[in-house]
């Protein structure tokens, strides 16, 4: 062997040792590295930012205010300052809130933090999103996480709640179904809790069961049907299309606006395109609330023909003479469920005072629609709803100008 072999084989022996020696400290790295990431993962999957990040604050120090039917809450601050934080809690106390709803020092939470769906979540994924939340920068920002009136700011009444309301446990799949359609059916369920905002409430303001997913009213935003149901659901959606509209906010059927908006932009738009589209086998696969369509109001209606004239004037250069839009761009509202959909708050609020889009990495252009309320009375805007609602295939009741009048109020 040459001099220049032998150093060359000498120094790739004293490497080949360096490798050996280090390799369990690199094994420890790569799997600490692997639990960070999936910790981060599962902060998306769970939208822990859409709710505990304020609109140019700082990561996860505490939240917008969330208007219940009981009062306002709070996110808090999950960063782990010491003093506003939660770097005195412990893993036991994380596990305690994810899975039962119980903080540290025995401290009930609310289900505006949505355990109920969390609980679903197995344990090592609860574990490695508190070892990742220990990575984020500690922020120093007290919060008054209860502004709830006497007496739901009493909080041992949520153990009644939970009584009624609160079934812990893990996910348990359906062995009659996918390896696809059980994760989609985990993630919508658990860490997504897309219930929390589609699925109607009761008196106490947990699910109603039985109309699963079919729509409910959310601070001033009718969140609509999201089963398979052909009408207002969505099952006129391909899969291809839930995907699009989770990864980027728009599909062409929709534009994501309001609460949907955030949830875009802080999590689904950061997804796996697997499980975006687990998700959508599994919202497909529902039945739906399956009610019967209504006949269409005649087209010479004195209602139709007045909001005719409206659309006309103000929107159909925007979204066609047909209904039919701009593709990825401006919904169509010919055969829109969205535009179909029982309660017409989140019709009326878009038109009287505009909507943007949502943008993210994969559609950074955010479309927005322009104020209109200036401009259209209570009447004119439920004339032109009215006709959109029952225009191009479309059918469902009228709108009342007196509904519009209580959203504009709502909005002042």
């Amino acid at each position: 062997m040459r001099h220049g072999g032998l150093l060359r084989f000498a120094g790739w022996a004293v490497i080949g040792l360096f490798l050996a020696v280090s390799a369990p400290a690199r094994a420890d790295g790569l799997v600490q590295a692997d639990v960070l990431y999936n910790g981060y993962y599962q902060s998306v999957l769970g939208d822990c930012s859409g709710c505990h990040t304020k609109a140019g604050g700082a990561l996860l120090a505490g939240g917008d205010p969330i208007e219940t039917p009981f009062g306002t809450i709070v996110p808090p601050n999950i960063t782990p300052d010491v003093e506003t934080g939660i770097g005195r809690w412990s893993l036991e106390d994380f596990r305690g809130a994810m899975h039962r709803g119980i903080g540290r020092g025995g401290k009930r939470l609310y289900p505006a933090m949505p355990y109920p769906y969390y609980a679903l979540m197995p344990q090592r994924d609860v574990d490695a999103l508190w070892t990742w939340l220990q990575t984020v920068p500690p922020v120093s920002n007290a919060v008054e996480a209860n502004l709830l009136p006497f007496p739901f700011n009493e909080r041992e009444a949520m153990a009644g709640w939970n009584e009624i309301n609160f079934r812990p446990g893990p996910f348990q799949r359906d062995p009659d179904r996918s390896d696809q359609w059980n994760r989609g059916a985990y993630l919508v369920r658990g860490p997504g809790h897309c219930a929390a905002c589609h699925s109607p409430k009761n008196v106490t303001g947990g699910d109603v069961a039985d109309r699963y997913l079919q729509g409910a009213l959310l601070q001033g935003w009718f969140a609509p049907e999201i089963t398979g149901d052909a009408w207002r659901g969505l099952g006129g959606w391909s899969e291809e299309e839930i995907v699009a509209y989770l990864a980027t906010g728009t599909s062409g059927r929709a534009v994501a606006s309001g609460p949907m908006r955030e949830v875009i932009e802080a999590s689904t738009s950061k997804m796996k395109n697997d499980d975006l589209r687990a998700i959508a086998t599994y919202l497909k696969s529902l039945a739906g609330s399956d009610g019967a369509r209504p006949t269409p109001v005649a087209a010479d209606n004195p209602r139709m023909v007045a909001g005719g004239a409206v659309y006309r004037d103000n929107c159909a250069a925007c979204h066609g003479t047909d209904g039919d839009g701009a593709r990825n761009l401006i919904p169509a509202l010919a055969g829109s469920a969205a535009v179909q959909q029982e309660m017409t708050d989140t019709l009326a609020r878009v038109v009287i005072e505009g909507v943007q889009g949502a943008s993210s990495d994969k559609a950074p252009t955010a479309p927005a629609m322009p104020a209109l309320g200036w401009r259209l009375s209570d009447a004119e805007v439920a004339d032109v709803l009215t006709y959109i609602r029952n225009s191009w295939g479309n059918a469902a009741a009228e709108v009342e100008a007196r509904s519009v009048e209580d959203v504009r109020a709502k909005l002042k």
